[in-house]
């Protein structure tokens, strides 16, 4: 070695690796890791940074760009050989470089990040850090080659380890000099079970998953020794809105959507401040294939700095998992491990910004364009509605945003719509939970609403059972169901009051003595009886207390055997003749047309209720006596 610390020519220097890269590589050459596709983004991540800042130097000194101006990376299988090469012509590395850059873990917390790639169940995780990505290729090579040349340097020098076993700098021999004018050149001797990173069409794939939106080109070499870029290079979202065509838009929807539609809505922009990213966001005009999976996850890709770090960031909360796109941050660090981005902080702020963004342009679009918003809410309302139940804090933007079926007309209808149109005395906002418009249009308990002209909303999706569970306003009225707990329309005018006055004002004498009858011969088959006061036709509804579960909600957890049902309230109607028929039969002591009666009056609010009676052959015989007693003009009623 010479007196000034250079090697003599020719002759390798050997170095030991530090201690944490000598852990790390052992980790990586004997991992159970099976992604290993990791390497060559990180490679390629490398690469493209290599080529930022060479043309950030070049700003100042031009001369480091002469005859070579045209930026690029180039991969390159070579299969007989089984080499796979990666080469760049960006800044490139000095022999200092090469020792200290791939030498060293040049950063605090090595040694955590160390037991952090250990303990996690995802240690590839945590590769792409600085100074840790490019061990990442000791996954697939059991000997690396790395040939490099500072720009504007006269030498060019060669890095060469096998195994992990420490690694020799020398200079580089003529032939690698004379591929490498500037830049750096890394080749690969790939392990047996890596002969697939030889094949084209698998490197072209890890290209376009990861790596198509780096600015460079990525030109793959065949054995012709010809080049094919193989990347879009060129980041739309970071482009000016200005720059972008619809048709630009549309192509770059299917392709991180994997999708053929047109999308419904699209959100593009930039954030600049504390924090600086870039958005492009997309709401498609289908159903995703994958919106009912189960795991309810988010498909918007996080890319740091142009590079595809993941889509599985949870950017957005499940109630919008329906949105496609990209955020790509110039903050964050590449490749957070799931840990850290769950708790890293401007992660937070980034998913905090973007549900109010993308929020606030789904309530201008339903403000500008109600018809593409009614497309949207119609495709995707029943997954929005899932924040009503999830999301305390946007719960009144995302009440703001629904749409509902109502007894008002055919036109859904918003909440602040019905809130406009509340009758006089009206305090509250009534709604109805089924699982069918019909059968909801028909039910027994809008009938005093109708009486009044009160719109009550007609809910029918299943997440409608579970968010109603939550309390619930808008602009100060709480909504009300009209299957739960005491209703009382008294103070709203009756809408033909000459009707009212035309009706029959007497009931039964004793109403108190009726429901008691009822109850008795009832039993535990209901929770209580009670005197109606939102049945004008029916003579019985099915109710749920105010402090139980609302009647769909019991029905469907007991579909899905989650919990015991709480027993309903039965309301009676004590103007009906039924109901009457009832009381005349308690009050002549006919035992069994009591027993009757009560239950027929049971089986009937069960059925208008989508039930089936508990006793269908009893409630058959009891409807068949009635029937038979009405035909031969005997029945008592």
């Amino acid at each position: 070695m010479n007196v000034d610390g250079s090697a003599a020519q020719g002759s390798p220097e050997k170095h030991q690796f530090q201690a944490e890269v000598a852990e790390l590589l052992n980790l990586m050459i004997h991992s159970v890791y099976s992604e290993t596709d990791v390497f060559l983004r990180e490679l390629v991540s490398n690469a493209s940074d290599a080529c930022d800042k060479v043309r950030y130097e070049a700003i100042a000194r031009p001369e480091l760009l002469a005859g070579d101006e045209r930026l690029a990376i180039r991969i390159k299988p070579d299969a007989s050989a089984k080499t796979l090469t990666i080469a760049d012509n960006g800044i490139g590395m000095d022999r200092q470089e090469l020792i200290d850059n791939l030498g060293t873990l040049a950063r605090s917390g090595t040694k955590a990040f160390l037991k952090g790639l250990k303990d996690a169940k995802d240690g590839l995780g945590l590769i792409g850090q600085f100074g840790v990505g490019f061990y990442a290729a000791f996954m697939v090579a059991d000997r690396i080659e790395v040939t490099s040349r500072r720009a504007g340097a006269a030498e060019a020098w060669t890095w060469t380890s096998a195994s992990g076993a420490g690694f020799e700098v020398s200079p580089a021999t003529p032939e690698q000099a004379a591929r490498v004018s500037r830049g750096t050149e890394i080749v690969l001797h790939l392990k047996e079970d890596a002969a697939r990173y030889l094949q084209p069409y698998e490197l072209e794939r890890i290209v376009r998953t990861y790596s198509d939106h780096v600015l460079f080109p990525i030109e793959l070499i065949d054995d012709k020794g010809e080049a094919r870029q193989v990347n879009a290079a060129s980041a739309l979202w970071q482009r000016s809105k200005s720059e972008v065509t619809p048709e630009d838009y549309t192509q770059a929807y299917r392709s991180l959507a994997m999708a053929f539609d047109e999308p419904a809505l699209t959100l593009h922009y930039k954030v600049e401040g504390r924090q600086s990213y870039a958005v492009l966001l997309f709401v498609p005009s289908t159903p995703p294939f994958d919106l009912s999976d189960p795991a309810r996850k988010g498909r918007v890709k996080l890319y740091v700095r142009r590079v595809y770090i993941t889509d599985d960031a949870e950017l957005l909360p499940a109630y919008l998992r329906f949105v496609r796109g990209v955020v790509d941050s110039e903050d964050l660090p590449l490749n957070l491990s799931r840990e850290m981005l769950q708790n890293n902080p401007q992660v937070r702020q980034i998913r905090s910004g973007l549900v109010g963004r993308v929020l606030s342009e789904l309530e201008s679009t339903a403000t500008k364009d109600a018809e593409t918003y009614g497309k949207i809410w119609e495709t995707f309302g029943p997954i929005l509605k899932e924040g009503l139940y999830e999301d305390q804090e946007r719960r009144a933007q995302l009440l703001g945003l629904a749409r509902f079926a109502s007894t008002a007309g055919d036109t859904p209808r918003s909440i602040k719509d019905y809130v406009a149109d509340l009758k006089p005395n009206q305090t509250e906002i009534y709604y109805l939970v089924g699982d069918s418009l019909d059968r909801l249009k028909s039910n027994p308990k809008l009938e005093a609403a109708k009486a009044r002209g009160v719109e009550v909303l007609l809910l029918t999706d299943p997440v409608d059972a579970f968010w109603t569970t939550m309390p619930q306003e808008f602009e100060g009225k709480p909504l009300k169901s009209l299957s739960q707990g005491e209703v009382d329309f008294s103070l709203i005018p009756l809408v033909d009051e000459e009707k009212a006055k035309d009706a029959d004002p007497n009931t039964f004498e004793d109403d108190a003595a009726v429901l008691e009858a009822a109850k008795q011969v009832l039993g535990d088959k209901v929770a209580d009886v009670k005197a109606s006061t939102r049945l004008t036709d029916s003579a019985s509804c099915l109710v749920a207390s105010a402090q139980g579960r609302d009647r769909e909600l019991e029905r469907l957890l007991e579909r899905q055997n989650r919990g015991s049902a709480t027993k309903p309230i039965l309301e009676l109607n004590m103007k009906h003749a039924m109901v009457r028929a009832l009381g005349t039969a308690k009050k002549e002591d006919r035992a069994q047309d009591v027993d009757d009666l009560a239950n027929l009056l049971l089986d009937e609010a069960c059925i208008l209720d989508g039930e089936i009676p508990s006793d269908p052959a009893a409630f058959a015989r009891r409807l068949n006596a009635y029937v038979v007693r009405a035909l031969r003009g005997t029945a008592s009623a």
